[in-house]
């Protein structure tokens, strides 16, 4: 096997690897990164002033927020520990990483996280179309 098919084969597997790693990490932590934009706008919905009665629906985004807190919260820590799930998958990817720097390169790196970041992107406008 010639050097940049060998390559091309360890790209791919660093892909998948980074891919399905980094994605089960974001199920946890982007419940924590939704929290910080959902308290901004549940702020705004406080702050505004219209002429009907809306506290009904503000409650129901209140608890959706609670809701949404609590599941992230099972999902990453055993009291006031990290879950050992989570501290390994956090572990892992950093070592994904650390490998994919350096058997590919920093270029390479940024071209795999590029890559997922439009497959995530990508998928959230299909799924948008769909409701």
């Amino acid at each position: 096997m010639q050097d940049k098919d060998s390559r091309n084969l360890k790209k791919r597997y660093c892909l998948w690897l980074y891919k399905v790693t980094k994605e089960e990490l974001d199920r946890i932590e982007r419940k924590f990164t939704q929290l910080e934009i959902d308290h901004l706008i549940l702020v705004g919905l406080k702050k505004a002033k219209t002429k009907n009665d809306l506290s009904k629906f503000i409650a129901d985004f209140q608890n959706y927020i609670a809701n949404k807190e609590a599941d992230g919260l099972k999902l990453k820590y055993e009291g006031k520990s990290l879950k050992p799930e989570y501290e390994f998958l956090s572990l892992k990817l950093a070592a994904i990483e650390k490998t994919i720097v350096k058997e590919l390169g920093k270029k390479a790196f940024a071209e795999i996280k590029s890559l997922y970041e439009k497959e995530m992107t990508e998928r959230i406008l299909k799924s948008t179309g769909d409701k």
